[in-house]
């Protein structure tokens, strides 16, 4: 799901032209995808065409995000970009029908107009990014190239980041590195690519007037580094420290100024300020739809379970929630057995645990429908990883490194893991390790299109998986 991935592509020391478009170009483009075909279908400009304006731009800076401007020089390439373009725009197309029955404004607007709105606007953001992508090489090239930079340090780090910048068009390649270590002892560096040692470095800033130095190197009391930074103090240049030693599971990682003085977030929730304001105003909105529309569907499922086996219509089981703190999970009982203790077995094939009607119940997912009250009361969220049972947690913990992360959000109805075929059963510690990585994954990458993605497709893998029994 790398097309969807809450990647950002721009840079805090790319021109600014450049950052101020990759932002606005979806937003901008969509509107005039709208403007557009009101005008070829003879539609005036009212208030409430304004107001579906606003939406979809808000929207789309959500869901899009920084559309990347580099060049797809690779068909694969190409075509990633492309699918990823179509699938944003059906995310966006999704929430605006979803707002628009909610408000039941969905009447005051053309069909003629959306309708061919929604199949045209694919075309003029592929066409837009590639005349963006034209425009600003030429405006670069009049300008001048962008901003000429540096590196001390040719450890794996540097030559990692200088691949990096050098795959985006707009922030141009390193000229080189400055390290104390001769060519021989530096694996992986091209001839000429060293430009001098650390001593060398200030000079060299100055006499080409670089622009941006990034220091790979540890931060330490070395006088060589104290000499660098003494040096770079005489110039105008652009000063980045690159950690050159970072845990290896990074987690939404971000800088923030506490006091003034900064602080290298390696392991965060993904849901802070705007961020989690946007995922519980989805979650609520999502919860209220779906249970005003399926409440028959409710009410007839309770009446199949008190009919089918004796015992309560609604299974409880104490889980963790968000931070590792306990909740209680709604279900429809779809067992003989109520088990919330020390030891709780895992449902299989064939269980006899199960009831005929649970069978039904647990294969098309329903049974996690009360959920969704769950949702309401914030105990969880409509995606997100999957909660187990406490005695689970207590057992996985000690066996998966890092299982505990998974709980830095609200658990979920459906999941990233649940998607891709880590529905149902664990049967081995490896399936765990295997759904542990994938929750892992959508907290480094969530973003609000992922969401609606994964709840896309949670309706294809409820009708065609069969893991879940």
């Amino acid at each position: 799901m790398s097309t969807l991935a809450n990647e950002q592509y721009s840079s805090s020391s790319e021109l600014p032209l450049v950052a101020v478009v990759r932002i606005a170009l979806a937003p901008a483009l969509c509107v005039t995808a709208l403007a557009l075909c009101m005008f070829a279908c003879g539609e005036p400009l009212t208030p409430r065409y304004l107001v579906l304006m606003v939406t979809v731009s808000l929207v789309a800076i959500q869901i899009f995000g920084e559309l990347p401007l580099g060049e797809d020089r690779a068909r694969a390439s190409a075509m990633r970009s492309a699918h990823a373009i179509v699938t944003n725009w059906i995310l966006v197309v999704g929430v605006l029908l979803l707002l628009a029955f909610a408000t039941k404004l969905s009447g005051l607007y053309s069909r003629k107009v959306v309708l061919s709105w929604f199949v045209f606007t694919p075309l003029a953001l592929h066409a837009g990014r590639a005349a963006a992508r034209r425009l600003l090489a030429r405006y670069l090239t009049v300008a001048g190239m962008p901003r000429s930079r540096i590196i001390a340090g040719a450890n794996d780090v540097g030559r990692e980041l200088a691949r990096r910048i050098g795959t985006d068009t707009y922030l141009g390649a390193i000229q080189g590195f400055f390290d104390d270590r001769c060519d021989a002892r530096l694996a992986g560096l091209r001839p000429g690519q060293r430009l001098g040692r650390l001593g060398d470095l200030v000079d060299y800033v100055k006499r080409y007037a670089v622009d941006v130095v990034y220091v790979t190197l540890p931060i330490s009391r070395d006088p060589r580094i104290k000499d660098v930074l003494r040096g770079l103090r005489d110039t105008t240049a652009s000063l980045y420290f690159v950690p050159s030693a970072l845990p290896e599971e990074l987690i939404q990682t971000h800088i923030e100024l506490i006091g003034g003085i900064p602080v290298i977030a390696v392991c965060e929730t993904p849901f802070r300020g705007l961020n989690a304001a946007v995922k519980r105003c989805a979650d609520l909105l999502l919860a209220v739809v779906s249970a005003l529309l399926i409440w028959p569907l409710l009410l007839a499922i309770a009446v199949g379970v008190k009919l089918s086996s004796s015992g309560p219509v609604l299974f409880r089981q104490r889980r963790y929630g968000l931070d590792g703190r306990q909740i209680v999970v709604y279900k429809f009982r779809s067992m003989t057995v109520c088990e919330d203790g020390e030891r709780v077995t895992q449902a299989r094939q064939g269980d006899a645990r199960v009831t005929r009607f649970g069978a039904f119940l647990r294969r098309t997912s329903l049974d996690e429908l009360p959920q969704l009250f769950n949702v309401l009361q914030g105990t969880m969220s409509i995606v997100g990883p999957r909660p187990h049972a406490v005695a689970h947690n207590e057992q996985y913990r000690k066996l998966i490194d890092g299982y505990m992360l998974r709980h830095k959000v609200r658990p979920g109805i459906t999941g990233w893991a649940q998607i891709n075929g880590y529905r149902g059963e664990t049967a081995d510690i490896e399936m765990m390790k295997k759904r542990v990585e994938y929750d892992l994954d959508y907290l480094k990458h969530w973003s609000l299109a992922l969401d609606l993605w994964i709840i896309l497709r949670t309706a294809l893998v409820v009708l065609h998986d069969r893991r879940a029994y």
